[in-house]
This record gives structure tokens, sequence and C-alpha cells, in this order.
């Protein structure tokens, strides 16, 4: 008898959520997103908030002074791959940024040189030509400023510029290979983040099936229109238009990267407390941006767990639940300068169950199989 009760208590519980999912008129829903982005439903942002729609991935552009070729690419890989860019000669690049895990390393935080243990959690390299900054903290400006870091970090590769550039000279391999790219004698470090730099440009997410939804409305034939649009589950469409009004997410994950490229404070700073991290105040200095940190991209979402910079998230659906709460809320201490503050984007939400599911299913619509290596556009060059 108890259970029985137990099991009615739950069905009433449940039965409101059930009601409000069956209020949505998912055809017409499906028939508004099939139109071009342009004519989609207005998203919810706030005043102020500068927002371009999510949609495709482009192909990225390269730098005038590290211009892209096939064999640069390939020197880039290679050395992705190679340890003995570390002192230990047991660390490389993709230790880091395995291609099996998303091209993160599905650790909360990374290991190092003699196993020492990092502070922040390893973001996935995928679609990384397109960030304005790199790292959480935004403390390098480009792909080639932030590939020497980790060579350079005691914590992480241990080693030093010198040491790298007379190791790789000592490789006759090697110095043909950057002789071929670069037309040097001699190896240079910066020539190495060159390398680095133009192949992480290339590694690029596989279409997803919110992708392939995208395309639906550029379909000619019904019958192929009706195809792509279906590759959106009716929960995932929904989810998507949650995540555009009322789950608030466009006010900063937007774009192709469905990220804004700026620093926010959810409130997971734990200041003055073990686990701190002062986030992007470390880089400019300004007591504003203690416990901000880059606003990551969803692309691929849910092949990069644990979350967050401190991969202090495994379960989405307890992220979800800290952006409906309104995030972990902090206001500015009167008589401490450096106390951290809650970003004002983050509000109530209000999401029944049903909901926080169909948001989930969205994410996993954006999130494909992780790329193999170097996108095939750039096969064609």
């Amino acid at each position: 008898m108890h259970r029985f009760t137990t099991v009615i208590t739950l069905i009433f519980i449940f039965l409101p959520m059930l009601s409000l999912a069956n209020d949505i008129n998912i055809d017409n829903l499906r028939e508004q997103y099939s139109q071009p982005a342009h004519l989609w439903p207005k998203p919810t942002l706030d005043e102020g908030v500068e927002h371009v729609e999510i949609g495709f991935i482009p192909i990225p552009t390269f730098p005038q002074a590290n211009p892209f070729s096939k064999e640069k690419v390939l020197l880039g890989e290679k050395l992705f791959h190679d340890p003995r860019l570390s002192r230990s000669g047991q660390i490389a690049c993709a230790s880091c940024h395995d291609r099996d895990l998303g091209w993160a390393d599905g650790r909360a935080v990374s290991f190092g040189h003699d196993r020492l243990k990092g502070r922040r959690n390893a973001p996935s390299i995928e679609n990384s030509a397109f960030w304005q900054t790199l790292f959480w903290d935004g403390r390098a400006a480009s792909l080639e400023e932030q590939a020497l870091m980790p060579i350079l970090d005691p914590v992480e590769m241990n080693f030093s510029i010198e040491e790298l550039e007379q190791r790789l000279n000592q490789n006759e391999v090697y110095k043909a290979e950057f002789k071929k790219v670069f037309n040097a004698d001699r190896v240079k470090a910066t020539d190495i983040a060159k390398a680095l730099a133009t192949y992480q440009r290339t590694i690029l997410s596989r279409s997803s099936d919110f992708d392939y939804f995208l395309q639906s409305s550029k379909q000619k034939n019904e019958k192929a229109k009706l195809a792509f649009s279906k590759k959106l589950s009716d929960q995932a469409l929904w989810g998507l238009h949650l995540f555009r009004t009322k789950a608030r997410c466009m006010n900063c994950h937007s774009g192709p990267l469905f990220s804004d490229n700026k620093f926010h404070n959810l409130g997971l700073t734990w200041y003055k407390r073990e686990l701190e991290d002062l986030g992007r105040f470390k880089v400019t200095k300004q007591p504003d941006d203690v416990g901000k940190f880059k606003t990551p991209s969803l692309r691929g979402v849910m092949n990069t767990k644990p979350w967050m910079h401190n991969g202090s998230f495994a379960n989405m659906e307890g992220i979800l639940n800290v952006y409906n709460a309104g995030g972990f809320k902090f206001t500015k201490d009167p008589n401490d300068e450096m106390s951290p503050v809650t970003s004002k984007l983050l509000k109530p939400l209000n999401l029944n169950y049903e909901e926080m599911k169909a948001l989930e299913a969205f994410l996993h619509s954006i999130t494909a199989s992780p790329a193999r290596g170097p996108h095939h556009n750039f096969y064609e060059y």
C-alpha cells in the first residue's frame, strides 16, 4: 500500500510538467525553425547584450603572419602528438587533448610533469580557430601565443625554449621538415608555435544533428527537406526554442561557437576557500574580473565532461539545475574590493523537469562525434 501511495504521489507531482509539455505545439515550432534563421522567433536577451545567431561553423581564416599550408598542418600534427616537446619526454599536447575524448582529457583537471595536478579543466581544441582569446582566463591572444605556454608551464610540460630548440635541432628529420615548411636552417620555437597553431585551426566540429536540421530550409526537394528537419527530434526542437527564449542561454551562448567569447562569473570562484581561482583577474588585475571565466563553446559539449573551469560538474542535469536557480549568487562586499560578484545575466528560470530534459536533448543535438583530425575542406587547398 505504501509503494502504491508513493507511485500515485509521483504521478501527481509530474502531471503538471507533462501538461506543460503537451501545451507545446511542436508542429508550429518545427515550421518556425524550418525557416532561415533570420525568421526564427526573437531570442530572449537582456538589454545591451550583443549576439550573433547560432548556426554553422564557418571555414576559418589564417593570419597573414602564419598562412596555411598542408605541409605545415602535417608538421603541426606531428608536433602535437610528440612527447619530446616536454622535459620528461612523456607528455604531448595530445595527452590533455585526446581526440577520442572530444579533444579534452575526461579529467576534472589535468595531470602534468611528474603527475603534478593542474588547477583547471582541459578544454577541447575543436573550433579553437574562432576564439578571440585562449585559456579559461583569456591570457593568450592567439593560438600562436598559446601554443608554447603549456610547454613552458612547470606543472604541465615543464620545458624551456632553449632546451626545446636544442632537442629538436638534434633531430635531422625535424630539421628537414622545418626547412621545407619555413625555409629555415634551424628549428625555432616561434615556428613550432606556428605549426601547432595551424594544425589546431583545422580541427573543426563534425556536422551535428542541429547542423543537418539547419540545412532543411535550403532543400528544394520536399522529401529531403523533411528528412533534414527530422534530424532534430521533437524534444530537441523544443530544447532549441527554450535555449533561445525562456532559458535565456543566448545571453552568453550565441554564434557558431555557442559562445560570446566573453567572461562571466557564475559564482564558482570558491573565493577565500581551498579551491579559490580568481580567473580573469589574474590577467587583467581588475577587481571586477575576479571569478570570471571565458564562456565555453557548447558545440560537442556532451563529449567533454566533466565541465566548468575546474571540472566540478560531471552531470549535465546538475549544471542545468545551477542555471535554473540563477547561479550561485554573490554580491559585492563593501569591505572587500576583491569580493566576486555573480553575473547579472544569471536569473532564476523556473524551468520544469520536462523543459530541462528538452534543453539537455538540444545539447545532445549540437554534439557530433569528435573530429578525427583536420577538416576535409583543408585537403582541397
